[in-house]
């Protein structure tokens, strides 16, 4: 698959768009804040719940965590089909959030960001990126966010208070984002690969 600079624009809009709503009015924060028994009469926050942060510290935190997303993308250039599933993970990963009761809202770009990590991770498992030592990284990558799901528990422990924060964390996004990119990731591989074109024979001298 042909690199391309989709990734790193996607990762600008979710930084940007970060920092503008930060400074928006509490009402209409409200109306771009995914909810559970409302979402549907507001479904344009399947999207836009992402971009709302709680505090300072939950925004810098993401912007930093997104920076490094970026960083790592601008080394390995992941292709258009990588940005379309993490396009794909966003919505996916907010809906399923209603399997779990206890989840009244959520917001931030952390569950998102798992999702886009665990994309990129399958991606350079299956050797679709082409960079030395792919599948040594993406399973670096793939186990990082194993480990961290399996401390988090977020299965069972869906929210937690932070009180370093003063906030809840919805550890069920993290576990939902990855989730949803280990499978669209591992569906990528069933696209075909991109032919190589070979140079045309040269002709013989005379």
């Amino acid at each position: 698959m042909k690199p391309s600079r989709s990734w790193l624009v996607l990762c600008a809009v979710h930084g940007v768009a970060s920092m503008l709503l930060w400074w928006a009015r509490p009402g209409a924060i409200d109306t771009l804040t995914w909810h559970a028994h409302d979402w549907l009469q507001q479904p344009w926050t399947l999207w836009t719940s992402a971009w709302v942060h709680m505090n300072t510290p939950h925004l810098i935190g993401n912007q930093l965590a997104l920076g490094a997303l970026a960083a790592f993308a601008w080394v390995i250039r992941p292709s258009l089909a990588c940005t379309w599933a993490w396009l794909l993970a966003w919505p996916l990963m907010q809906g399923s959030l209603l399997l779990w009761p206890q989840i009244g809202y959520a917001v931030g770009l952390s569950g998102l960001l798992h999702a886009g990590a665990m994309v990129l991770a399958m991606q350079l498992i299956q050797k679709r990126i082409p960079v030395p030592m792919a599948r040594r990284w993406g399973g670096l990558l793939a186990l990082g966010l194993l480990v961290k799901l399996a401390l988090e528990q977020g299965w069972s422990n869906p929210v937690v208070w932070d009180p370093g924060n003063e906030m809840s964390v919805v550890q069920a996004a993290h576990l939902a984002g990855t989730l949803w990119g280990l499978v669209l990731g591992l569906m990528l591989g069933w696209l075909p690969r991109d032919r190589a074109i070979a140079p045309a024979p040269s002709l013989p001298a005379h």
